[in-house]
């Protein structure tokens, strides 16, 4: 059994997840023609990977975001081959991807000490350079966030994400009535007994047409793709967009935000989900979650509750369906052990074929022995 400890406040607001540099490798040293001496080649610069980094801590630390290499030293009488000159290391968060502004790849940086090079220096002055050195690499790249939490919250404007955030992490998201609160992800941090840690996302809410860049659109599908796990919230009470849009039952909600994502990025429902039922505290809860479940049950004949177009071709398979309230604190602790379960399972998936890989390599091998002629 997981025990749950008091969450610890640590607040990840104002995300950045992307971040476009210039990066600029070392000038190579100048040779000396009349005794042949090569100058010194210049630094290189370097994107390399480290934990307890952000881009965050990158962009406020570093607001020109220049980043140059050291220049090669020149050749002289006391030393004909002039010294290399410093390369540049900018340690950067633990998965991103490395691009140019044509969207090409550079690298990726997928576990700490992971390096990718960015711009070469230039060569020292030579005989083949007739001495002159050559100037290094000037660039602008981009590095994008590729994992942004554990689990992403996905629902409707006003489903309650940012108060559930709140209420099993502390963090501190704007909270309003009123749709497109959370702008811009915010991530908070939810700690176990035994000091683990599970990074929760709330992403900006979505909206009908958000596969065809309406609302946030695009950039939420994108934050979406950076998680590993997905959590739908909705309201049990259903919801309205606006005062002219038609009014949504929950069971609607589940499936308009399933379209939306099958939409966008089919690969995106192969992605384990949980769902949370939000404002159990209201009246009439508990008979429209059992109408929920039944409907779920059997999506397929209440399909007609929905547009033609809107209806997914996959019905999510939810690992779970948690009823909360983040007023009265219902269902907050089952939540988070189920949260905590789902992340380790998968964990375990993921590291089952290594282990089998590694227990064949112990077994002995079973060659039969050659059998010799008399």
């Amino acid at each position: 059994m997981v025990n749950l400890s008091r969450i610890c406040y640590r607040k990840y607001g104002n995300l950045v997840d992307n971040l476009r540099l210039y990066v600029r490798g070392g000038s190579g040293g100048m040779g000396l023609p009349r005794l042949g001496g090569q100058g010194g080649k210049g630094g290189d610069v370097w994107m390399v990977s480290k934990k307890e980094v952000t881009l965050k801590r990158i962009h406020d630390k570093y607001p020109h975001k220049r980043f140059v290499a050291g220049v090669g030293a020149n050749s002289s009488v006391k030393g004909l081959k002039g010294e290399k000159g410093g390369d540049y290391e900018l340690h950067v968060p633990v998965g991103i991807t490395v691009t140019n502004d044509d969207g090409r790849v550079m690298g990726e940086l997928n576990a700490e000490g992971d390096r990718v090079l960015v711009a070469k220096g230039g060569q020292g002055g030579s005989f083949h350079s007739a001495f002159t050195p050559s100037k290094g690499q000037t660039k602008h790249i981009r590095l994008d966030l590729k994992l942004i939490a554990d689990i992403g919250l996905v629902g409707f404007p006003n489903a309650g994400k940012s108060s559930l955030l709140t209420v099993i992490s502390h963090a501190s998201p704007q909270i309003a009535n009123y749709a497109f609160t959370t702008l811009r992800p915010e991530i908070g941090k939810v700690m176990y007994d035994d000091h683990k840690q599970i990074s929760v996302a709330d992403l900006p809410g979505l909206i009908e047409g958000a596969h065809l860049n309406k609302g946030m659109g695009h950039k939420f599908l994108k934050h979406v793709e950076r998680t590993k796990q997905l959590l739908f919230v909705v309201d049990v009470c259903g919801f309205q967009l606006a005062s002219k849009t038609p009014f949504r039952s929950a069971f609607e909600a589940v499936q308009l935000l399933t379209k939306e994502l099958e939409l966008y990025k089919e690969d995106l429902l192969s992605k384990p989900a949980l769902l949370v039922v939000n404002k159990m505290d209201l009246p009439d809860a508990e008979h429209k979650l059992e109408e929920l479940r039944e409907q779920l049950e059997n999506p397929e004949e209440f399909s007609h509750l929905l547009p033609h177009d809107m209806i997914p071709r996959t019905n999510l398979a939810f690992r779970d369906v948690v009823p909360v309230s983040t007023i009265t604190g219902l269902g907050l602790d089952q939540l988070k052990r189920r949260l905590r379960e789902s992340l380790d399972e998968e964990a375990a998936k993921a590291s089952e074929p290594l282990h089998r890989e590694r227990l064949g390599a112990l077994r002995p091998s079973r060659t039969p022995l050659p059998v010799w002629g008399i």
